[in-house]
This record gives structure tokens, sequence and C-alpha cells, in this order.
């Protein structure tokens, strides 16, 4: 007995010992990172991704809707149900290290006949009873890799939760946003609209008068027509964004109830921190190094298929001819074996494993590699798109002062002289019209780069 068990605890060490040459520990890859986004200046290394969303968002009705988004939405419930599935899957992979314990009970009916001339039949009923086990070693590693690799999935999924929450939030924000530029798109149109009926009701008045002639007075009707025809549009753009909103919040298509425009602050202190920081805030970025490291330990387990496995199984319990000594010491069995089972010739497919898992981790690796490029980007491209929304702001304001007395001059010299032409009045009106409606896009401009920056950096989840 001391015999085989010096022999057993012989095997595991070595097992274990084998297992460190045959498996490889994991290391984060050492990916090009850049120091810092494109002509930005980093004097800290904060970021707002630290900031709540609540910090971010001060519309109090727009963080109503998110606490619903994040309650109600499908998609983020999709990711919290994945979660547990990977949670079962590392429980299964635990359970790998641990000895199957089976139950059997059976009944077995023969009949023997004897070759002819004995003319007898022997007739047996055989009743068994018993447990057996089965146990695999792991002395090279394979099962602790599926057992990493189950838990880089769940870590993976974990991420991806977070990151559909991020991006749940940002959707939530831009549609609210959306719906604020539409709806002060909707009371300049309107009120343009009021203006040029009243314009056409003085064209009509000045053409009574022989002031102006007829040309004037159907330009002053088209001009309110078309105004009066854009209203319906932005309408239809409203109820179609107010429905996409409802989607996220998982309600049926709906008014929402948002506050305006004017309301919002529009001065943030924008802190993008360094890109290095997009792999602790960024949970897409996270979620794509954890795919590559368990398809690295994939990797090992194919390594693994092509060395020998050691099985440990025992049987015990009763097995006899008669129920009256079945469970006597005469029925009574027990055994115990241990075995290794080498691949020796499979038809390839242990090398054809190998180079699968080898080619998936390099795709994942690209993946990783992919997921910070593209994280800097989005970055990169709301910061932009906010400075240049605020140099647009500053210059538009002047543009709409110049435009309202280029209109209000125009009206005068209309009113006061037989030699202005109305067409002058119209065009003078349509660019102011223009200039207000792109004044407006200048201000969504901005709060959507807040939102797209917030989401970039990797905020929202925490």
């Amino acid at each position: 007995m001391n015999t085989y068990k010096t022999s057993f605890f012989l095997l595991i060490s070595i097992g274990l010992w084998a297992s460190c040459k045959v498996t490889r520990p994991y290391q984060k890859p050492d990916l090009l990172v850049a120091s810092s986004y494109r002509e930005v200046k980093v004097s800290d290394t904060s970021s707002m991704a630290s900031m709540k969303w609540s910090e971010v968002f001060t519309d109090t009705v727009l963080n109503q809707l998110i606490l619903q988004g994040l309650a109600a939405n499908l998609d983020l419930k999709i990711a919290v149900s994945r979660i547990s599935e990977a949670q079962a899957g590392l429980r299964l992979s635990k359970a790998a290290f641990l000895p199957g314990l089976n139950g059997n009970i059976a009944v077995k009916q023969s009949r023997l006949a004897f070759p002819q001339g004995f003319g007898m039949i022997n007739n047996s009923t055989q009743y068994d009873l018993g447990i057996s086990s089965n146990w695999e070693i792991d002395i090279w590693g394979k099962l602790s890799s599926a057992k990493r690799a189950a838990f880089a999935d769940l870590l993976a999924s974990d991420a991806a939760k977070r990151a559909v929450q991020t991006q749940l939030i940002a959707d939530i924000a831009n549609h609210y946003f959306e719906l604020l530029a539409l709806d002060q798109q909707l009371l300049v149109t309107q009120k343009t609209a009021e203006n040029r009926a009243a314009d056409a009701e003085a064209i009509k008045l000045l053409f009574e008068s022989s002031i102006l002639n007829g040309v004037a007075v159907v330009q002053s009707e088209a001009n309110y027509y078309e105004a009066d025809l854009a209203i319906p549009d932005i309408q239809q753009r409203i109820k179609e964004t107010e429905h996409a909103l409802c989607v996220l919040l998982a309600r049926a298509p709906s008014k929402i109830s948002r506050t305006s425009l004017a309301q919002q602050r529009l001065a943030y202190d924008l802190k993008p921190g360094i890109p290095t920081q997009l792999l602790a805030y960024r949970p897409d970025v996270q979620q794509a190094e954890y795919q590559f490291r368990a398809a690295f330990e994939h990797t090992n387990i194919a390594r693994a298929s092509f060395y020998p496995s050691l099985n440990i199984t025992a049987a015990a319990g009763f097995s006899s001819l008669g129920l009256s000594n079945w469970f006597s010491s005469a029925g009574l069995f027990g055994n115990i074996a241990a075995g290794l089972t080498q691949p020796i010739f499979n038809k390839g497919v242990n090398k054809a494993r190998l180079s699968t898992a080898e080619a998936k981790q390099q795709q994942a690796l690209y993946g990783f590699e992919n997921s910070l490029l593209k994280a800097a980007q989005e970055v990169s491209d709301a910061l932009s798109s906010y400075e240049l929304a605020a140099q647009k702001e500053e210059k538009r304001g002047k543009q709409l002062k110049a435009l309202e007395q280029a209109v209000a001059f125009n009206k005068e010299l209309l009113n006061n002289s037989k030699n202005t032409n109305y067409t002058d009045v119209l065009a003078a009106e349509q660019n102011l019209l223009t200039a207000e409606l792109k004044g407006i896009n200048d201000q969504s401009q901005k709060l959507h780069a807040i939102v797209n920056l917030y989401r970039a950096l990797g905020g929202g989840w925490n």
C-alpha cells in the first residue's frame, strides 16, 4: 500500500512539474499606445471618465430617463443574462477538478442454450447495485487552463455588460439632446412662418397702395409657404426621435418629457486624460483583452491535448445471481484502477485543434489592438467636434446679429422706398433662418460631443 501511495504522489508531482512546461503563463500583450490624443496637450492624468454620469448630465429630466433605461433596457438585460451564463461555465470548469460519482442498479436476464444433443437450457438472473467514480488528474494543466479561460469569459461578459451600459447612457443622452435641438428648430421655423405670414399681409397692403407690384405679392406668399411646409418635417423627426428613445427605455411609442435647449449647461471642463487610461476605463477595450486571454488559454488546452491523460477509476457495490445473498459478503465487490491514455493516431485532430486555437488567439490579439485604436479615434473625434463647435458658436453669434440687422434694414427700405425689391428682403430672411438653424446645430454639436467624449473615454459604468 505504501508503494502505491508513493507511486501515486510521484505521478502527481511529475504531472505538476510537467504542466509548467506544457502550458504557458499569460502575459498582457505589449501593444503600442499613443502618449496623447491628436492636437491635445495633456497636463494631468485626470479623466472625466471617472465622473459619475449623474455629475456629467445635470438635467434632472434626462437623469430620470437614464435611470429608467438602466432598469428596463432589453439589451442591458441580455448582457446581464450572459454574465449568468458565463458564471455557470466557470462553475462547470471548476467541477472538472473533482471526481465524478455515479450510482447504478441493474437486473440482467440471460439465457444460455447448450449445443444440440445435450438438451439443457440454463436461465440466470444477475442483480447489480453499486457506485463508480472517475477522476482525471490535471497533470498537464489542461483543466487549469480551461478554468482560467472560463474566468476570462466571465470577465469579458461583465465588461460587455458595462460596455452596453455606457453605450445606453450615451444613446439616451444623444436622443434627448437631439429632441431639444429639434424642439428649438421647430420654434424658430414656426416663428419664421408667422413673420412671413405677416410680411405677406404687409406686401398686399403695399400692392394695394401701388407701392409694390404683383410679383412681390406672390413671392411673399411663396416665402411663407416655404417656411410653413418645413414644420411637418420637423414634427415627424421629433416623433421618430421620441420613438427611438422609447425603444431604449423599453416602452411603447409615446411622448417624451423634456426641458429645453436653452436650459442646458454648455460649459464643461473636458479632461480626456491619457490614452493608456482607456485600458482602465473603457469596458469594450477590457472585453477585448479578456477575450484574448480566453483564446490564449484555449491554445494551452489544445497544446495539452497532445499529452497523455491520467484517469483514476473506482467501483464498488454488490453483485449476485440471487436476491437472497445480494447484500451478503459473497456479493460484495470493489476495484480501483489508474491508467494513462496517450493519443497516437487520431487523423491529425489535435494538430488541427491547435492550429485553430492559435489562429483564434491571433484574431483576438488583433481585435484587442483594434479596440484601442478605435477608442483613441473616438476620443480624438469628440474633442475635435467640441472644439470646432465652440469656435463656430462664437462666430455664429456675430453672423446672426449682422443678419438680423440686414433683415431690419431691408424691410425699412421696402416700406419707405419704391426702389427696393422684395427679393432683397426675401434673401435676407432666408439667410437669417439658415443661420439660426445652423446656430442650433452648433449648440447640439457641443452637447453631442460631450456625450460622445464621455462614452469614448469609458465613462458611465462606475
